[in-house]
């Protein structure tokens, strides 16, 4: 009997310990998620996978990389977070920047989408993005988008001579490229470093093309307005428009949009579309190859593509939109209006490289 009684003792305690283990093991597995093995990562990051559900239950994050100014970005990111719940973090600088920071994180994304920057620029750079039609893609001119699909232009980028109505006299404005190399502008121009600024770089290569028959293909003109800027440039876009609606500067290239929100806010500002044609690449989005919130970025790349996202950057920012059912307001220009130059967006992307080294080049005296 004592012997019976001294079995049942031991069974009690452990059924008794077995189910305090099992409790906290439970309890440590709800607060700390199991690690992933280097085999689980690399299904994660497998931008083949079709297994959307698998994704979605690894995380509820996202990771903008975006060159776009903090007062547009903050709130759709913001109106985003409500509409999904997933948890946003940005990274912003500029497009040249975090371009080739998607490139040096290839083998381990710690982005999941680029926001902005222009197409071209996104298109020298495609092997680092996922192919993906959005469902938006049929109210969307197809000139707009990637054949291949890795980008999607949100707005068209109009690129414009901004300058200070305080600074330059009617009779004196710059209509055209040309005017820039007048040496009453000399050291009052406000122009981006290219190797960095993605609306820069779409300028520089503008007027690469507006001047390829007047000299070494355009290089010519370059190296003289180079000069002109007497050694000045910004580090970033948002230095061109600031620069020239402060009055530290006289004249600005910019983005149409840049321009239009200090002219619809009042400043002492106006913009001219450059006689001799200027282009007109859109602003583009892409999900990065093997992000980490692969769905999550899509879902955002969506959001983005919206009619009511579309209207709303509009309003607000003056950014056209690439949707064929949002309707234009009277405060810009129709496209028809504008001339344009011949700008060869995949030429520029494949020479993108070519052109950073030539222009970097004209920078330290070796033109």
């Amino acid at each position: 009997m004592k012997k019976l009684m001294a079995l049942l003792l031991v069974l009690t305690l452990g059924m008794t310990m077995f189910t305090a283990c099992t409790k906290k093991d439970d309890k440590d597995n709800q607060a700390q998620p199991a690690q992933q093995t280097g085999d689980e990562k690399d299904t994660e990051n497998d931008n083949t996978s079709t297994d959307d559900s698998a994704e979605t239950a690894v995380t509820n994050n996202l990771v903008i990389y975006s060159p776009h100014k903090a007062d547009m970005i903050n709130p759709i990111v913001k109106e985003f977070q409500e509409t999904t719940g997933i948890k946003v973090d940005v990274v912003a600088a500029g497009t040249g920047e975090l371009l080739k920071r998607v490139e040096s994180e290839s083998n381990n994304p710690l982005g999941d989408v680029m926001w902005g920057g222009g197409a071209e620029s996104l298109n020298a750079f495609k092997e680092y993005f996922a192919p993906y039609e959005s469902e938006e893609a049929k109210a969307i001119n197809t000139v707009f988008i990637d054949r291949e699909k890795t980008w999607t232009g949100t707005s068209p980028l109009p690129m414009v001579i901004m300058y200070n109505k305080k600074l330059v006299k009617p009779e004196d404005v710059p209509t055209s490229w040309g005017d820039l190399l007048d040496e009453k502008w000399t050291g009052k121009i406000a122009y981006a470093d290219p190797t960095r600024s993605g609306s820069s770089f779409t300028i520089l290569a503008t007027m690469l093309t507006a001047y390829k028959a007047e000299g070494d293909d355009g290089w010519e003109f370059i190296n003289n307005f180079y000069k002109n800027l007497d050694g000045k440039l910004t580090s970033g876009s948002s230095g061109v428009y600031k620069g020239v609606a402060d009055g530290e500067y006289a004249v600005g290239l910019t983005l149409e949009k840049a321009a239009m929100e200090y002219i619809n806010a009042g400043a002492e500002v106006g913009m001219v579309y450059p006689s001799e044609g200027t282009s007109s690449a859109p602003d583009a989005i892409a999900v990065i190859k093997g992000a980490k919130n692969e769905v999550n970025a899509k879902k955002f790349l969506e959001f983005v593509l919206t009619a009511k996202t579309q209207k709303f950057v509009l309003d607000h920012f003056a950014s056209r939109p690439v949707r064929d059912d949002v309707e234009m307001g009277d405060n810009l220009i129709k496209m028809s209006e504008i001339k344009l130059v011949d700008y060869d967006l995949q030429w520029v992307s494949d020479n993108k490289d070519n052109i950073v080294k030539k222009w970097k080049d004209i920078v330290i005296g070796k033109y």
